[in-house]
């Protein structure tokens, strides 16, 4: 066969990859050549910049939108180079956009060479261009070079400001050429639904509440606004893709997204929503929000069928009761399952023969919340602390014991029925994604398997039995506590499951890279803790938010100061203009450490009385922070390093985003099956004392 020949079978290939995925083709035949196109930029037209997403070796989505007035179609030149200058122009294509899609674009760039940096452009029928983006290829699946990419999540424009980006970008580009990274994993909550107009709200915690506009019939809910249509989310996104910093990061970095909550509503699970106690179905609304999150995000997802490339083509649903529920869940409603499935997000994309990135979706498929329900309101303590016993029997449910659940819930002198006795257990993945997941670990020949989960997956776990004398009436037993959480922390059996396949099946190099905590997490990937067995299979990171506030914020603003627990929560040090975050020695090592460091401040003492039993799965947590993680996987170790920045809640000039509060590295060789892994820690600059 003559290489003409091969090139119309490839091409013939990507024809029908750009038709699952609901993108227009722009093809590459390796040649290069000088642009003739009549380009001069004008950002202004092309507002929300341009994007591109999910490198494949010999492929990339490319995005952008260039609204029109009083017409309902245009067409864009896309032009992909091998130099910013564009002399060395291998693609170029004609893209069709509409007024019905939002006059975003979406492409598919094919034929292009892996680990290869690219530029690209968009131009109008004018002429008008919009601003040069940057993309990488991945490398093809035999590459053994270190695979390097950051991973985030959890930015509110409406509440912070985006300078972490500002710091990334910054570093990258001063980086050597080997040391820059490869691509941006986005773990969800890329918008936030919840809007605040700051006539109404002029602060909450520390945040100015910074003007996004109206958000075209929106619904309010107490102080926020939220979409009730397409057009309210399109507003949304189009608002945080104002930011400058946001911008400036889709621009230079391929972005590889998944959606988290707020992509959808902040309280939802598959087609429901939750405002209070007041639980609606809401099937329309749900594929109202894969459409525009489809329309704004260059992934490689599949759209329902449609005779149209260009437009997402959604199914028409209607509200309907949902009464039937299979084993995991899910609920079987016509309606519900035909919104849930209206994009498919969970997939894999392979980077060199070091890393295979397994991403699921833990929203359209999962099970409601179950410390969320009102049956569950008298196990919550003042400090929010739920039974780790207690929460360990309603995730299990009819499991439980092997099949012997207990009838009622006992926590002291609490008891209520327990309400999951013959329920399932709790299921975030659901069956067919759950399943998925663990063939597709066990079939990667990468060296690292990294599963990114929009939720983290290590256990919230505390020792409230170890308070003193005076401290303790609020915790009747001598069981371990937990904070509720509805992720992987709490979700005992169906992590287990998971965990005991990558056991049985001798799988190594499992690491997790998740999000949605607004918080630094580092540790280890177990299916318990002691006095159960306690056996890694893996390593685990948690990245703190992009912008959006967290717990230790909030706890600064409400927990009084006088309350009997407040030292496990924070520390009012003298000489420091804000609280000091004891949670962090609480979780880590003990309320007894956390206790002696708000009395005295002498962290050495503090340690001195931990409990290594509380957490022997964590080796670092930061229950205030803010920023990104970068990680580093080589053939024989992968390394994370946390990026931690002010609290990110005033606009500044700086160029690189202001000042570092740390960084931390914490590096794992690969381990053999049999072995356990183990996180080799190193503090490379600031203070993160109560963070270790």
């Amino acid at each position: 066969m003559n290489d003409t020949a091969k090139s119309h079978l490839t091409r013939r290939k990507f024809v029908g990859a750009a038709l699952a995925i609901g993108a227009q083709l722009a093809w590459s035949d390796g040649h290069a050549a000088p642009s003739r196109a009549k380009w001069q930029e004008r950002r202004d037209l092309f507002p929300e910049g341009v994007a591109s997403g999910d490198p494949y070796p010999d492929s990339v989505i490319l995005w952008t939108r260039r609204p029109f007035e009083s017409r309902s179609t245009a067409s864009l030149l896309v032009e992909v180079s091998e130099d910013e200058a564009f002399t060395r122009v291998v693609s170029k294509s004609r893209a069709k956009i509409f007024a019905d899609a939002d006059w975003t674009c979406r492409v598919l760039a094919a034929g292009l060479k892996p680990a290869r940096e690219y530029w690209y452009r968009f131009t109008d029928e004018d002429g008008n261009g919009s601003r040069i983006g940057r993309t990488i290829t991945a490398p093809s699946p035999d590459d053994p070079r270190p695979v390097r990419f950051a991973f985030v999540s959890c930015q509110s424009v409406n509440e912070g400001v985006q300078l972490a980006y500002r710091r990334m970008i910054w570093e990258d580009m001063r980086a050597a050429l080997g040391d820059r990274l490869g691509f941006v994993l986005h773990l969800g909550d890329f918008i936030y639904e919840v809007v605040e107009y700051p006539d109404e709200v002029k602060t909450r915690f520390d945040r100015t509440i910074f003007d996004l506009g109206r958000i075209p019939d929106g619904r309010k809910v107490g102080n926020f606004h939220v979409p009730t249509t397409l057009e309210g989310y399109r507003f949304v996104y189009k608002a945080h893709l104002h930011d400058r910093d946001i911008q400036d990061a889709r621009a230079r970095f391929p972005f590889v997204c998944i959606w988290d909550n707020h992509e959808f509503s902040w309280q939802a699970w598959q087609s429901t929503i939750k405002f209070g106690k007041i639980i609606e179905n809401a099937q329309p609304l749900k594929v109202a929000a894969n459409q525009a999150w489809f329309e704004y995000t260059p992934a490689r997802m599949h759209k329902p069928s449609g005779a149209s490339l260009e437009r997402f083509e959604g199914p028409i649903v209607v509200k309907a009761p949902i009464e039937k529920y299979d084993d995991d869940g899910l609920g079987m409603e016509p309606n519900n399952l035909a919104a849930i499935n209206s994009l498919k997000g969970y997939r894999a994309l392979r980077y060199g023969s070091n890393v295979e990135l397994i991403i699921t979706d833990l929203r359209s498929y999962r099970m409601q919340e179950q410390t969320g329900r009102p049956e569950v309101d008298p196990l919550t303590t003042a400090a929010d602390f739920y039974p780790q016993d207690a929460m360990e029997i309603i995730d299990a449910g009819r499991s439980y014991k092997g099949g012997n659940p207990p009838a009622e819930i006992v926590f002291g002198d609490v008891h209520i029925p327990n309400f999951r006795k013959d329920a399932p257990p709790v299921s975030i993945l659901g069956k067919t994604q759950r399943e998925w997941l663990k063939r597709t670990l066990a079939e990667s020949k990468a060296k690292w398997k990294v599963w990114g989960a929009s939720m983290g997956t290590l256990d919230w776990r505390l020792d409230p039995q170890n308070l003193p004398p005076g401290m303790g009436s609020a915790w009747p037993t001598k069981s371990y506590g937990s904070l509720a959480s509805g992720d992987f922390g709490s979700a005992y059996t169906e992590r287990g499951e998971i965990y005991d396949h990558i056991r049985r099946e001798g799988i190594t190099g499992f690491a997790t890279v998740s999000g949605d905590r607004h918080s630094f997490w580092a540790g280890y990937a177990a299916k318990s803790l002691p006095p159960e067995v306690f056996e890694p299979v893996g390593v685990a990171f948690i990245t703190g938010s992009i912008s959006a506030p967290g717990s230790v914020e909030a706890w600064e603003h409400s927990f009084p100061k006088d309350h009997p627990l407040r030292p496990i929560h924070l520390a009012d040090r003298p000489g420091k203009d804000r609280p000091e975050a004891t949670i962090n020695l609480t979780m880590h090592h003990g309320v007894r450490t956390a206790i002696e460091y708000a009395k005295t401040g002498d962290i050495a003492a503090a340690r001195a009385l931990r409990n290594p039993d509380v957490a022997p799965h964590l080796e670092f947590i930061d229950m205030g922070g803010h920023g990104y993680a970068v990680v580093t996987a080589a053939t024989d170790s992968l390394e994370t390093e946390f990026v931690c920045i002010p609290r990110p809640i005033a606009p500044t000039e700086i160029a690189d985003g202001g000042p570092i509060r740390y960084r931390v590295k914490h590096r794992a060789n690969l381990w053999h099956r049999g072995e356990t892994p183990k996180l080799i820690q190193t503090v490379v600059e600031g203070d993160a004392a109560l963070c270790v």
